[in-house]
């Protein structure tokens, strides 16, 4: 995922949830001329704003972003799509002679553009919307033992990507009577592979866990609860792709009398540790030797010292 030989398509800033990517970001976008696309797959949809830690109007004032609010939470958003919107952007923002800046915790977006991926066949979205309503009725025990039985080739990539990814490979495999795993393996790629600059914001678990404690009972400060009652008020479903997150499944519990407060705050704080160490893992095996790793408990000053040495080290 480095930059191949010429100059770098885009500089990545990655990491885990809670790890302070958004503060960073901002900081280098306004050194180097940066223009954000945000790498978060909860970020694209409207009206979750809290829960997905999005960019502040005020942040958005200083630094242009792109991929915030381009879905409605009942809308499915592939890697595919984002690929071939990230494309996009990154060529209109180097049209402008400004820099893509890629920041996220979404490793799977990121892989898409070094590593493009093929486009999923077209299937009847009738049919297609009947088996995900069907099959996301089913507890999550039991998805991830259909995803095993009809796709063991791509069964621990379905599961870890969650219920969303889960559902996809089962409607794909019913509908086409092949699985995921061999259409990736016969289709090829949509577009050339990209090269960047990407830079891995490294935080110790122990200061992690105790930043994603913070931030839950932060969330809730700010308008958690309020903002879940809210879309659920104007008709999204709990099982539409955006609630579906971390956050906002438990907040659902408990505005429908299911678990205290308290709980579904401590199940947020459970379930946010577990995804994070998801991402470590990922960003870990995934990125290579020739990542940029930067302190994430150093002054943001250092950081963002480090990152547009490694950028402009690249760039020229």
């Amino acid at each position: 995922m480095i930059a191949r030989s010429g100059a770098p398509d885009f500089l990545a800033i990655v990491g885990a949830t809670g790890a302070g990517k958004t503060a960073l970001s901002i900081g280098v976008a306004r050194e180097i001329g940066g223009e954000i696309i945000s790498m978060d797959s909860r970020q694209i949809y409207r009206g979750m704003d809290i829960g997905t830690a999005k960019a502040t109007a005020r942040e958005r004032a200083a630094v242009p972003h792109h991929g915030l609010d381009i879905r409605d939470p009942g809308e499915r958003y592939s890697a595919g799509a984002f690929g071939r919107d990230a494309r996009g952007w990154i060529a209109s923002i180097r049209g402008r002679r400004r820099v893509p800046m890629l920041v996220g915790g979404t490793g799977f977006f990121l892989k898409v553009l070094t590593e493009p991926i093929f486009r999923e066949p077209p299937l009847d979205g009738s049919r297609r919307g009947a088996i995900e309503d069907m099959l996301g009725r089913l507890p999550r025990e039991e998805l991830e033992r259909w995803v095993r039985l009809l796709d063991p080739a791509r069964a621990d990539v379905a599961i870890a990507g969650g219920s969303q990814r889960m559902l996809r490979a089962l409607s794909i495999a019913l509908l086409t009577g092949r699985p995921l795993s061999w259409w990736h393996r016969r289709q090829p790629g949509e577009g050339t592979p990209l090269g960047g600059v990407v830079c891995l914001l490294e935080v110790p678990l122990e200061v992690l866990d105790a930043r994603i404690r913070e931030r839950a009972r932060a969330m809730v400060a700010e308008g958690f609860v309020e903002e879940v009652a809210g879309l659920l008020r104007d008709g999204c479903s709990r099982r539409d792709a955006g609630l579906d997150g971390v956050g906002y499944r438990e907040i659902a519990d408990h505005l429908e009398g299911k678990i205290s407060l308290d709980e579904a705050v401590e199940r947020t704080r459970v379930a946010t540790r577990r995804y994070a160490r998801r991402q470590r893992t990922w960003f870990r095996h995934q990125l290579g030797p020739g990542v940029v790793r930067v302190d994430g408990t150093a002054p943001v000053e250092a950081q963002r010292a480090a990152v547009v040495a490694a950028w402009r080290g690249r760039a020229g």
